[in-house]
């Protein structure tokens, strides 16, 4: 069945200057940074390009041909603009222009209609190119956000990669005829196909917003916003996805329960900017000791968490002596001796990943941590009795 291209192309037209309108207006909100405006600046100028190219033979060359393919052309690099804006990658829009006047100034040349063949091939090696730049984006999102609407991104303009070689190669080969809309034309499904993930792509860039910002409003409920440590909730979640681990790789789960010693006397003595300032301290000096696959969490006022799953209690005292060691350097270098600097005591306590609760690690690690206080505090001790069940 042969498809009507033009008429494809115009309703893909409206259809992305309806999305970029969106776009637009979700940024004139206020409630977001910058990428929603390059997002619909780029679906409002390829919409104007299609509806160029869907009125070929019917408004001048000069606009259907060259202006048309070259506001595409711009639609598509701030498409890939908006994306890197989004991924918080630095932005160069000497490179932009620059692309822009490479494409547009052979498209002016070729105007002509036997310039039909070497403008299909220039628009699908720009394209292919922009196209691969933004699966590599795509990518980038899942692996370093968790976004799976980036993997979602790079599985969209992936087989566009494919389509506009396909669509080049025919050209190039002279399979492709010399008109875009000739009475019979078998290969214009390319075409077509193209179009459609044109405008599915447009939902894939809203579906990595809904989801940054999802994960925005779970980490703000489940991290401390002081010291960016867990909270009560984002512990026991840290805790339920170890026990799920556990059930593929089951192992040790060392649990440190750490205090900073004279806290109170010390914040109500210089006030609670000094005290907040020292949580953070230890928050940073805990975390540049932990592995990327410990937990580090707020348990109250001035006691903090810090799970460490696949570890023994000998390993997790030597980890928790470290702690204590690079605490007491970020102080000495915040403040010197201006203060009484606190110091850290440190209960450890040790069980199985699977079959341990929070709740008994705590207890535990808490018994071990009163007998460190009992000994004089800045100190690690260990609780010797056995937890597995």
């Amino acid at each position: 069945m042969l498809l009507d291209l033009r008429t494809i192309y115009l309703a893909g037209a409206l259809t992305c200057v309806i999305l970029g309108f969106v776009q637009l207006f979700a940024y004139a909100t206020g409630r977001f940074e910058r990428w929603p405006l390059w997002w619909g600046l780029s679906n409002i100028l390829i919409g104007l390009g299609l509806m160029g190219v869907g009125l070929r033979d019917i408004i001048p060359d000069i606009l259907s041909i060259p202006l048309a393919n070259t506001v595409s052309w711009t639609g598509y690099l701030l498409i890939l603009f908006g994306v890197r804006s989004f991924a918080g990658r630095p932005a160069r829009p000497l490179l932009y222009l620059v692309a822009i006047a490479a494409a547009a100034i052979p498209l002016f040349l070729w105007n002509e209609p036997e310039g039909f063949a070497k403008r299909v091939v220039l628009v699908a090696v720009l394209v292919m190119t922009c196209d691969l730049l933004l699966v590599r984006e795509g990518l980038l999102l899942w692996r370093r956000e968790r976004l799976a609407s980036g993997a979602i991104l790079a599985a969209l303009f992936a087989p566009t990669v494919v389509l506009f070689a396909i669509r080049g190669y025919l050209a190039a080969t002279g399979q492709l005829g010399t008109e875009l809309f000739p009475a019979n034309d078998a290969n214009q499904w390319v075409a077509a196909t193209g179009t459609t993930f044109l405008l599915l792509r447009g939902s894939a860039l809203l579906l990595l917003a809904a989801e940054r910002n999802r994960n925005m409003l779970v980490a703000i409920a489940q991290h401390d916003p002081l010291t960016g440590a867990m909270n009560r909730s984002g512990l026991e979640r840290a805790m339920a996805r170890i026990a799920a681990d556990a059930g593929r790789r089951p192992g040790r789960l060392t649990l440190l329960l750490i205090d900073l010693d004279h806290f109170k006397s010390l914040n109500d003595t210089h006030g609670h900017a000094a005290g907040d300032r020292i949580l953070q301290l230890f928050a940073e000096a805990a975390r540049s000791e932990l592995r990327t696959s410990d937990i580090l969490a707020r348990h109250g006022g001035d006691e903090f968490v810090a799970l460490l799953p696949h570890m023994s209690a000998k390993d997790a005292v030597r980890v928790a002596n470290r702690i204590r060691a690079a605490f007491a350097r970020a102080l000495a270098d915040w403040n010197g001796t201006a203060l009484r600097q606190p110091t850290l005591s440190i209960g450890v306590a040790e069980g199985e990943a699977g079959s341990d609760q929070l709740e008994a690690l705590l207890e535990h690690a808490d018994e071990a941590l009163y007998r460190s206080k009992r000994l004089g505090r800045d100190r690690v001790q260990i609780q010797i009795r056995a937890l597995a069940r």
